[in-house]
């Protein structure tokens, strides 16, 4: 799926638009121009939104480029995991991340099936895998050694954007029962 529309669907979505937004006025084009044109400058910054959200994942987490994380994170983002934590600072999220690549450093998100925002916000479906091939340190400081073990699960992201443009927070979604029986840890 993508969160492009086709020239037809894109025209048949405008003049939708267009029409709704004249049955609420008194007749006035000028009234459904300015829906329109509203409709489709949101549009552009949904689309700009999620191609920054793709290079996000496809380059900078999937390589580990963290100096580049400010171009999509704001200093002070607040970020909400999925075992329930919530971070709050860039730099505190780039340590969590790191953290990831400790034990499977093949990680990695090369595709969003799913990709749909609407003003200010963004909602993405990735696919995340890799395979824990190194010893891996708990929060309590035992270590779990590695099992070979490959993990492939479908993870989803809900982002808030500024309009200066990098995300103030992030919400991120998959299934930690699933991610740990993958990886040999849990039944």
């Amino acid at each position: 799926m993508s969160n492009r529309y086709s020239k037809g669907t894109a025209g048949l979505l405008t003049a939708l638009l267009v029409l709704a937004a004249g049955c609420a006025t008194t007749g006035s084009n000028s009234n459904a121009a300015t829906a329109a044109g509203m409709w489709e400058e949101q549009q552009k910054v949904v689309d700009k939104n999620l191609a920054s959200f793709d290079d996000l994942d496809f380059n900078v987490f999937s390589n580990q480029r963290w100096d580049d994380l400010h171009k999509s994170h704001a200093k002070n983002v607040v970020v909400h995991w999925p075992d329930g934590h919530t971070t709050n600072g860039i730099e505190k999220h780039i340590d969590d991340l790191k953290a990831m690549f400790v034990w499977a450093p093949d990680t990695r998100i090369k595709v969003h099936p799913i990709k749909v925002g609407q003003k200010d916000w963004t909602a993405v479906v990735g696919v995340m895998e890799g395979t824990f091939t190194k010893p891996m340190v708990t929060a309590d400081g035992k270590t779990i050694q590695p099992t070979g073990k490959a993990y492939k699960i479908m993870m989803a992201t809900f982002s808030h954007w500024t309009k200066e443009g990098p995300m103030d927070e992030e919400y991120l979604f998959w299934d930690n029962a699933e991610f740990n029986r993958q990886i040999g840890l849990g039944g």
